[in-house]
Parts: structure tokens; C-alpha cells; sequence
């Protein structure tokens, strides 16, 4: 009941001992990455919590973005350039196995 409590799962409308229905993604850190939050008439989906976790675990491993639905061996999202010198490189000469749909959108296989 105490981390129910410290990150806010108590239903204060409902009762003083039914958690919210929500879902916390917590990294090893301890930082929350996600939270959803599901109405106590609706059930959760492990197959949607597991992707996004997987998600998570690719876009910090591999420093990468997902697209929506998103599942693992599928195209992921290459960072956007920071810097005008990396904008032209990848506009003039793109990584063969990047997919570029334009210079701020391309996709990569791992």
C-alpha cells in the first residue's frame, strides 16, 4: 500500500484501498517511463504492456525512437540530426540501410 500511495494509485472517489487501475513502467533507475491508467470496467492488455516495455528496452539500448505499435524485428526510428553538419550528411549521403521517407524521418533495422 506504500508505493501504491507514493505514486498516486489510491482512488480517492472510490475508497481509501482501491488502487487505480494503472499500469507504472519504472526503470532499473527508478524513473517512471510510463503510466496508463485503465477505468476499473476496462481490463489491461499484457500483450500492450509487454510491447511497450520491449519498446522502452530498444529505445534506450540501441538509442532509437519506436513508431506506433511498434513490435520487436520491426523498422525503428533513427534520431532526427542535432547538428547542420549531420543534416547534410544525411541528406547527401544516407546510411544504405536506412530507409529516409525525408532528412528528419528514417528508419533503420536492427
Amino acid at each position: 500500500m506504500q508505493i501504491a500511495k507514493q505514486y498516486g494509485m489510491i482512488q480517492q472517489a472510490t475508497s481509501n484501498t482501491s488502487t487505480v487501475r494503472a499500469v507504472f513502467i519504472i526503470d532499473p533507475r527508478g524513473i517512471v517511463r510510463a503510466i496508463n491508467y485503465y477505468p476499473l470496467e476496462v481490463g489491461r492488455s499484457t500483450e500492450e504492456i509487454l510491447r511497450l516495455v520491449k519498446a522502452l528496452q530498444t529505445a534506450d539500448r540501441f538509442e532509437v525512437g519506436t513508431p506506433a505499435n511498434w513490435q520487436p524485428g520491426e523498422p525503428v526510428v533513427v534520431p532526427p540530426p542535432s547538428t547542420y553538419q549531420q543534416l547534410i550528411r544525411r541528406v547527401e549521403n544516407p546510411p544504405s540501410d536506412w530507409n529516409c521517407i525525408d532528412w528528419y524521418l528514417c528508419f533503420k533495422d536492427l
